[in-house]
């Protein structure tokens, strides 16, 4: 019997046409064999949609063509099946799912509101948790986290808008303790979007006002010069973890910018492939050299902090982590993790031997088996201490509940 898999994907966040790209590159990979694709697309304004016609990319040229003749839905739980059930009209149930797989990017569906969704109905889901999510979304909680675990992150700071808006003063001190250039992120988003390169505090002032545009809570960090990114992914959960190739990216600019992520459409070193789109290609798109030219020590010494920060997360499914390298003191960086990785990653794993196929199938393997494991915990208590409530008078009775309840 195959297994009922909602691939959901879009959302309210401003990666949300990269997230449709990855989810039907992701679904044209899937094994049918196994598993009955079910495309869940939540367009920008929160809204459900299912139907054969969202696994095609062309669908998307036209939104208005999904509200018209895809199914508009809400997903829940009903005597333990979770369904997809019509919003209009008579509110029949579409279709039944077994498990989800979110391929979402960004904010308000990257970030852990998804995933808290989906766990608090109970249905299995492919990827990391609330936990997992939220922290892998914020940057300054990731590198708090990942400090207090020793792991190698840039100088930085950070500050909310507010603090900004009322005295800019102390900040542009901190960032001039920095040191020039510095790069300028709003904190919990993702794909590069609002990042600027500051040397100067006029430019930094410029790169602020744009990234408070996007985030309430904003990073500044000390800009590396010398520069190489290289990116790793690694699959598994807190029990078990591999890791992928490594790959060199090849910026235009001063870091890699949405446009080259996403955009650019320079040729790949490396055993690449990928759904045959005629618009952008995702992540595959990017200037990239696979494996990076890195030496052995280097190399291990990426793989094994990258195993660390997976498991300082307590991340589950494919993450990529993208690193900065020094080239001068050949110093390393955490610059980020990315929970759901663009195309989830999977060109960093054919190099090695692991076919898209198979890499989805093992992320799959690992949400079921991260479900079980959570369902055998503890979560509730069987006791119920409001028991005989209205016997003490309902509300009133509170009154003489004060002391028996500290």
């Amino acid at each position: 019997m195959k297994i009922r898999l909602g691939v959901i994907f879009g959302g309210e966040s401003v990666e949300h046409e990269v997230s449709i790209i990855s989810a039907i590159q992701a679904m044209n990979k899937m094994d049918s064999e196994k598993y009955e694709i079910i495309p869940i697309y939540i367009t920008k304004d929160r809204q459900w949609f299912t139907g054969e016609m969202l696994k095609d990319i062309e669908t998307y040229s036209d939104l208005s063509l999904i509200k018209k003749y895809a199914k508009n839905v809400v997903l829940y739980e009903k005597n333990g099946r979770f369904v997809l059930q019509n919003k209009r009209g008579f509110k029949r149930i579409i279709k039944e799912i077994d498990m989800a797989f979110p391929i979402v990017h960004g904010t308000n569906v990257e970030d852990g509101v998804l995933q808290g969704y989906l766990q608090s109905i109970g249905i299995p889901f492919v990827g990391g948790d609330v936990y997992a999510s939220v922290v892998g979304q914020d940057k300054v909680f990731m590198k708090e986290v990942f400090e207090s675990q020793k792991l190698p992150v840039c100088k930085h700071i950070w500050f909310y808008d507010t603090e900004y808006e009322e005295d800019s003063n102390p900040i542009f001190a901190s960032i001039k303790k920095l040191g020039y250039p510095v790069i300028v992120k709003p904190a919990t988003l993702g794909s590069s979007v609002g990042i600027k390169t500051a040397h100067d505090q006029e430019e930094v002032k410029t790169a602020i006002d744009e990234a408070i545009k996007y985030d309430h809570k904003i990073v500044v960090e000390k800009l590396v010069e010398d520069l190489m990114e290289v990116n790793i992914s690694v699959l598994g959960n807190y029990e078990n973890q591999q890791v992928s190739a490594i790959e060199q990216v090849i910026p235009t600019k001063d870091f890699l910018t949405y446009e080259d992520k996403y955009i650019g459409g320079g040729k790949a070193k490396g055993k690449l492939s990928g759904g045959k789109f005629k618009t952008s290609k995702g992540m595959v798109s990017a200037n990239r050299v696979i494996p990076a030219p890195l030496k052995e020590d280097m190399k291990e010494e990426i793989e094994k902090v990258a195993v660390d920060a997976f498991k300082a997360l307590g991340s589950s499914g494919v993450v990529r982590i993208d690193f900065l390298v020094d080239k001068k003191t050949n110093k390393i960086y955490i610059n980020e993790v990315n929970n759901i990785p663009g195309s989830l990653s999977f060109y960093l794993w054919e190099p090695i031997g692991k076919e898209y196929t198979e890499l989805l199938d093992d992320m799959i393997n690992i949400g079921i088996r991260d479900y079980k494991k959570r369902v055998a915990k503890t979560h509730s208590f069987d006791t119920n201490i409001l028991k005989g409530f209205t016997e003490l008078g309902g509300l009133k009775g509170m009154k003489g509940m004060k002391g028996k309840l500290r």
